[in-house]
Parts: C-alpha cells; sequence; structure tokens
C-alpha cells in the first residue's frame, strides 16, 4: 500500500531525473536535471554550463524582469522561464530540490507544467524527516495596480487556495475565472494549462529578439483581428510550419483547448509558480484579479515581508506556571556543570527531539543588576545568549544518550538584540536544532521571548563531549 502523503513533513526527490528542451525566449537547448535536497534547502537553480557553476536561489528578491516570464539574477547570473518548474513542485508536494540547468532558460516545452509534473513523478518524492512548517496569513494583505488594473488579496484560510479571474477585453477570451481549492489538486486542474498569448502580441516580441523558441505546439496563440496571406506567410516562417490556418473559433491553427478555461487555469499556475518565490509555505486563500509575472512578483515581495515581519510571533513558546514542568532547578543542576551565579535556567517547560523551551524568570535581585546600569537596571546582551546555549547544551545532551557530557561553544553567529530585559520579565529560551547532531556537533537556532515579543536571536554552534 503507498504510504499516505503527509502535508506536515518536508519533502524531496527520490532521484535526479532529466528533461531537456528549448527555452522559449532564447530559442537554446539545454538540459534540466532535478536533484534531491536535504531539509531546508529549498529550491535553488544551479548553471552548469558556467565557470563555477554558481547557484541562484528561487527567491522573489532575485527577480529582475518579469517582462515574458519571470527570471532570476543573482550576481551577473541569470536564470529565466523558472515558474513552471517551480510550480510543478509546489505542486506535487516537493520542498526541497536543487534543479541543474546548462543554459539560460528553462525549456518551455509544451508551455505548460505537465511535462515536469511527470519528470517528479518519474522521480518519485520522498518524505523527509523534518517537519514542514507552514506559515498563516492572520490579516489580509493587498496587491493593487491601477495601471495594470490589477488587484491581488492574500486572506486567512486553513489552506493554500487560488482563485484567479482574467478579463482582456477579448472576444475570444471573455472573461474567465479558475479555482484550486487545494493543491493536492494542481496535477489534474492545473498543471497542463498551457502559456498564451495574442497574435498582436507576437509582433513586438519577434521585434524584440524573443520567442526563438515560439512554436504552435508551445503556446496557445489567441487569434483577436482579422490576418491576412502576408501576415500568414510571415507566421509560416516564424514558426517554421507548412500550414497555418485560423478559423472562426480563434486560435491559431484551430487548436483543441484542454478546458474551455485553459488560460485562466494557465495564469493560475504561473500564480503557484511565482508565489514559491517567498520562500516559506504558506496557508492562504489568493484571490489574483488580471495577474501577470510582475503583479505576482510583487505580491509575493509583500507576502515574503509579512511573515519576516511577524513569523516570530507565531513561534511564541506559551508558559503556564501551574503546569509541572518537563525538568525543574534540581534536574538542571544534575544536568549541567553550572552552579550561582551562573546557573540561568530555572526549568525547562518544552522537550523534543528537535527544540527545547527553558524558563528564566529575571529578577531584580539578580547579581549583576549591581553593576550594570546601576538604576537602570538591564540584563547583559551576553548573559542572554548564556542562558540560551544553557538550555541548548541540556537539549543536546539529552539528545546524547547515555552517559554524562558537557557542551562547550564553538561559534555564535546572526547574533541580535531587540528588546531590552529588565527585572520582572519572564524570558522563555527557545533553542531548535539547525541540522541533526553529527560527530559531536550541534547547530542550533535560538531566541529568546519576554511578553510576547523577540528580546534576542542567534545562531549557535557548540561541541557535546563526553566526560
Amino acid at each position: 500500500m503507498a504510504k499516505t502523503f503527509n502535508p506536515d513533513k518536508q519533502h524531496t526527490l527520490c532521484s535526479a531525473v532529466t528533461i531537456s528542451g528549448t527555452g522559449l525566449h532564447t530559442g537554446i537547448l539545454a538540459d534540466l536535471t532535478l536533484h534531491p535536497a536535504n531539509p531546508g534547502f529549498g529550491f535553488q537553480f544551479k548553471r552548469t554550463d558556467l565557470p563555477n557553476q554558481p547557484v541562484i536561489k528561487a527567491d522573489c528578491d532575485l527577480v529582475t524582469d518579469t517582462s515574458r516570464g519571470t527570471t532570476l539574477e543573482s550576481e551577473g547570473v541569470k536564470v529565466s522561464t523558472i515558474e513552471h518548474v517551480l510550480a510543478a513542485l509546489v505542486g506535487m508536494g516537493v520542498d526541497n530540490c536543487l534543479m541543474e540547468i546548462n543554459g539560460p532558460e528553462i525549456p518551455i516545452m509544451d508551455g505548460s507544467s505537465g511535462p515536469f509534473v511527470e519528470l517528479i513523478e518519474k522521480a518519485g518524492v520522498l518524505e523527509q524527516d523534518a517537519t514542514k512548517v507552514w506559515y498563516s496569513i492572520d490579516e489580509n494583505i493587498f496587491h493593487y495596480d491601477e495601471g495594470k488594473r490589477v488587484e491581488m488579496v492574500a486572506m486567512p484560510a486553513m489552506e493554500y487556495q487560488i482563485t484567479t479571474l482574467i478579463d482582456f477585453n477579448s472576444p475570444v477570451l471573455g472573461t474567465q475565472h479558475a479555482g484550486l481549492k487545494s493543491i493536492r489538486d494542481f496535477k489534474k486542474e492545473i498543471a497542463t494549462c498551457r502559456t498564451f498569448c495574442f497574435l498582436h502580441e507576437l509582433e513586438a516580441l519577434i521585434d524584440n529578439n524573443l520567442i526563438k523558441g515560439g512554436d504552435v505546439n508551445n503556446a496557445i496563440v489567441v487569434v483577436d483581428k482579422p490576418v491576412e496571406g502576408e501576415e500568414l506567410e510571415r507566421l509560416k516562417k516564424i514558426f517554421k510550419k507548412d500550414k497555418i490556418e485560423v478559423k472562426s473559433e480563434g486560435y491559431l491553427n484551430n487548436l483543441d483547448l484542454r478546458f474551455p478555461n485553459e488560460p485562466a487555469r494557465h495564469k493560475l499556475l504561473d500564480v503557484v509558480g511565482d508565489l514559491a518565490l517567498v520562500g516559506y509555505p504558506i496557508k492562504a486563500r489568493i484571490i489574483a484579479n488580471r495577474p501577470g509575472h510582475s503583479s505576482n512578483v510583487a505580491f509575493a515581495r509583500k507576502i515574503k515581508q509579512y511573515i519576516k515581519k511577524n513569523k516570530h510571533t507565531r513561534d511564541v513558546p506559551t508558559y503556564d506556571p501551574s503546569v509541572p514542568p518537563v525538568f525543574d532547578h534540581q534536574y538542571i543542576e544534575k544536568t549541567l556543570p553550572h552552579r550561582f551565579p551562573f546557573a540561568l535556567v530555572d526549568k525547562v517547560i518544552e522537550l523534543s527531539d528537535t527544540h527545547i523551551v527553558g524558563v528564566k524568570n529575571v529578577t531584580f535581585n539578580e547579581w549583576f543588576f549591581q553593576g550594570h546600569f546601576p538604576g537602570n537596571p538591564v540584563m547583559p546582551g551576553v548573559l542572554q545568549i548564556e542562558a540560551l546555549a544553557q538550555c541548548g547544551g541540556i537539549l543536546a545532551i539529552n539528545l546524547s544518550g547515555e552517559g554524562e557530557y558537557n557542551t562547550y561553544f564553538l561559534k555564535i553567529d546572526n547574533c541580535k538584540f531587540k528588546q531590552m530585559v529588565k527585572p520582572g520579565d519572564t524570558l522563555l529560551l527557545k533553542m531548535e536544532l539547525a541540522a541533526p547532531i553529527r560527530r559531536g556537533i550541534c547547530e542550533m537556532k535560538g531566541t529568546i521571548y519576554a511578553g510576547g515579543k523577540v528580546c534576542a536571536e542567534a545562531d549557535l554552534v557548540a561541541q557535546i563531549v563526553k566526560k
């Protein structure tokens, strides 16, 4: 029996898989290989055709062009038309993947995510031993573009849901909408829907030296004006076809649509791909009216900013003094080699194999207040980090099995102090494993909360040594 897909776990690919094709705008043939990646890796692209094989993270802050697709650029290195493969990864529940490409543009294939979904199915999706942290939207996030008449909103929801509406003032397309109630329906409802453009746009694209890889088989071309014989001859040369025709339905070569609202569904596909650049899995209901790549990316940046600003609030541990602790001070004294005045953890209230939450009650009688800002007592930042480290030491020792151990600092990175700690504050010391413990080396991310606010945070590395 197949294992049930767990949306609360991170996933990657079971094996590496390769697909080859031509870039829509560059016309360059390229090989794209999807590789498994470790938990927390996210989506990254590697340009294997360039010296040093530079890597570009799939991040909305690195988008530099959205004219006819989404392009990432870092230190002068670009990779373009990334949205369809990213949509396929998100739609198939993949969280971590390294994409190697030996060219500047992801192959367009048939203009949809379908071929990439098939590729992911061929590789297989692997559940990883790491929790997938979903970020909930607690208030509406809006994006407007009056010039393009774009309206987008992300609303609180229990799942990731998307609705798109399009209206190009075209008699062929009319007004269309598409919806995705659950990302699990992406493969069936959205993945195979192809990109589209209007015939009147082709001339501008050709004049700008774009769509070198364009083909009537990888895009829906909507014909919204009369086409004369001379224009048909030009189109035959562009698409290298012996016959080009437009019939009453309004599509080039009388193309059969895969869904009556295929253009609206493809716009939804693009939203999924572009919002993958937020970098965090979100639970929200997205409504996008007349979306396009530039608006999608601007919207992704707003969502990312919201999450970065608010993500600590969702992680704030709760503390009920009436609930018995996991470890009391007597147990902590047996575990750690710290004594007054350097015993800085009073109790442990949460403990798992990946995190710990300790409590430090700060009183006016603390020894360090005698000399640290007399008359304006503030807890020294170094002692806050020491309290974090002691809490992390308890977690590391607890995971080390039988025997007696000490932990020693090796490194502190990204240390920031955001709120003063004063007498009367109750500090909640949260330490989370950033990676599995290997050879006694423990990497942890620490955050100190007081009154629901972040006081300090740091990345710490320690070594566990048996006594």
